[in-house]
């Protein structure tokens, strides 16, 4: 999970700061010495941690903060503030032209970052959004690039322009954008190539496609795992190249969170999209604000809305509510409610964003058994269409014949029916739990 160990060494120390009723110079002293210290092991730039500490000890030193009547939740949201102001304090979107122009986005960084996957998601991201977009295969020396453009461009449903592997890629990015003003694409995406580190014949290629062709942002595609080389990276292409923006990969992996907190300090640029997962769909929109409210375990219940919104079907929500109300619910909702779940990047990645949780995810998490949920579905689907609407039928012999097409114990099956019976009837026992009445129009409800 991203920022896992630093987390919760900062939850650890506001903690002790908030059991204390006043704080002396010297606790706050001795507690930005362990957040010191916790930012350093996360891998952020030195020259950033020691300004960010000297610029909280500004501010918690000071008569007003000491004499609060809360001075420890005081200092924790000083450094929360600290935190966002540190990773750019406001969101910054990425720069587009009017719909009737286009708009040329050059996507650069080492191979391994994830560039190539990173084009196609933020192609689906701006698709989504109802822009024409084409992805520009101008990789033309890693071997399967453009096959591997191509097949994520297909799954997202947008085209991939390309002219094989015997082009220079300025003249791949030169074609593109003719081909894209005839065909009324309003969005062109150059997934240029990569190198295992940076060389100047790679920055000569980049620089001479900007020299050729009008970019309008050039997005830098960094591996948030390499913390500090990520921050170097970022430094050298801004200097080279010119950066507009970074995106951040593989930030659900990084359990430190350096190359997320020096980024911005170190090169001036803002972090754009962090990647949170492999799947196409896992490319957020960076908010610093929210990002620093994860850091320090505090919840990010807007992205989990957001999430919820984007990808759970509010028919079925309706419906799914009123079945619950009235317990008729079957094991067809409880198959549908599992893939919302996975939808959202499953009960872990939900958890996360509950405020409150962030210390104890790790109980949590191992409380989860992704196997024991998927053992469940795989139980679910040995049923018939008629098993899994009417419980009440699943008799002996039927149940014999679930547990050997889902390859299970029988008492697996068992276990299983027993739980589902034991919901339904609590929720008789509990009509009022759905709380119709709580539920304003419009407001989004949850189908689990």
């Amino acid at each position: 999970m991203a920022f896992e160990s630093l987390s919760d060494k900062l939850q650890n120390v506001f903690r002790n700061l908030r059991g204390k009723g006043r704080l002396s110079e010297a606790d706050v002293k001795a507690s930005l010495k362990e957040v010191k210290m916790a930012l350093l092991e996360a891998d952020v730039s030195f020259k950033v941690v020691k300004q960010f500490i000297k610029s909280v000890e500004e501010r918690a030193i000071g008569a007003d903060m000491m004499n609060s009547l809360t001075p420890g939740q005081q200092v924790v949201k000083i450094v929360h503030e600290e935190l966002i102001a540190l990773m750019g304090s406001e969101t910054t979107e990425l720069k587009l032209k009017s719909a009737g122009d286009v708009t040329v986005l050059m996507m650069m960084g080492l191979q391994g970052a994830g560039k190539t996957t990173t084009a196609a998601k933020l192609a689906g991201k701006l698709k989504a959004k109802g822009r024409k977009v084409l992805l520009v295969a101008c990789d033309v020396y890693r071997p399967a690039a453009i096959k591997q453009l191509q097949v994520n461009g297909e799954k997202q449903g947008v085209e991939v322009f390309t002219m094989g592997e015997n082009q220079k890629p300025v003249n791949i990015a030169k074609g593109a954008y003719e081909y894209a003003k005839k065909n009324g694409f309003n969005v062109v995406i150059l997934d240029t190539a990569g190198r295992l580190h940076v060389d100047e014949d790679m920055m000569e290629e980049l620089q001479e496609i900007k020299a050729n062709l009008t970019i309008d942002q050039s997005l830098l595609t960094v591996d948030a795992m390499t913390g500090q080389d990520a921050v170097n990276v970022a430094s050298v292409f801004n200097e080279k190249i010119g950066i507009d923006g970074v995106i951040l990969t593989k930030l659900d992996g990084d359990t430190r969170g350096g190359a997320a907190l020096s980024v911005k300090a170190v090169t001036g640029k803002p972090i754009l999209y962090i990647g949170m997962g492999e799947k196409l769909s896992d490319l957020e929109q960076f908010y610093p604000d929210r990002m620093a409210s994860r850091i320090l375990g505090m919840g990010d219940v807007l992205t989990l809305i957001e999430k919820a919104q984007e990808t759970v079907d509010e028919e079925k929500a309706k419906a799914m509510t009123q079945k619950l109300k009235k317990a008729q619910f079957d094991f067809e909702d409880y198959l549908e409610s599992m893939n919302q779940m996975r939808k959202m990047g499953g009960l872990n990645a939900v958890l996360s964003m509950m405020p409150g949780l962030g210390g104890q995810m790790k109980g949590i998490e191992n409380a989860i058994d992704e196997k024991k949920m998927a053992q469940t579905e795989a139980i679910i689907l040995s049923m018939t269409p008629k098993e899994r609407t009417n419980p009440e039928i699943l008799n002996p012999s039927r149940k014999h014949r679930i547990a050997r097409g889902a390859g299970v114990d029988i008492a697996e099956v068992n276990r299983l029916v027993k739980q589902f019976e034991q919901m339904r009837k609590m929720m008789k026992q509990m009509p009022g739990m759905m709380g119709g009445k709580r539920g304003k129009k419009g407001r989004f409800k949850f189908p689990f």
